[in-house]
């Protein structure tokens, strides 16, 4: 379950989610798991974690596709976990589309580099 509300700002907004589990969590744990995966693996550098009490608006132009809000992280009855994640509407989503670009452009029938290059 979840919900993305589109707050009256420029670009920032935040996504409600609600994932259930099969065994007992805490909050401690959740948040140690998405403080992980946002520091190394896949998700560096696309998903982010908080720990401070930021605004919408210390959001916008963050290139992350979401950053996880560690204060709002709640655990219900053990097995129900609520996050909030904050991200830039059009930001992220343009980073990832740069991105997406360079690996299909490295794929090219040549073989050669891509003269393309989004950093």
């Amino acid at each position: 379950n979840g919900l993305a509300v589109r707050v009256p700002l420029t670009n920032a907004s935040l996504t409600d989610c609600v994932f259930e589990v099969k065994r007992e969590v805490t909050r401690e744990e959740v948040n140690a798991a998405l403080k992980a995966a946002s520091e190394s693996g896949p998700l560096k550098g696309i998903l982010g974690f908080e720990t401070k009490p930021l605004v919408s608006t210390d959001y916008t132009n963050d290139t992350r596709s979401s950053i996880i809000d560690a204060q709002s992280t709640q655990v219900i009855d053990g097995t129900l976990i609520k996050i909030y994640a904050w991200y830039d509407n059009e930001a992220g989503y343009s980073k990832r589309m740069a991105e997406l670009c360079n690996i299909v452009a490295a794929q090219n029938i040549t073989g050669t580099e891509p003269t393309f290059k989004y950093e």
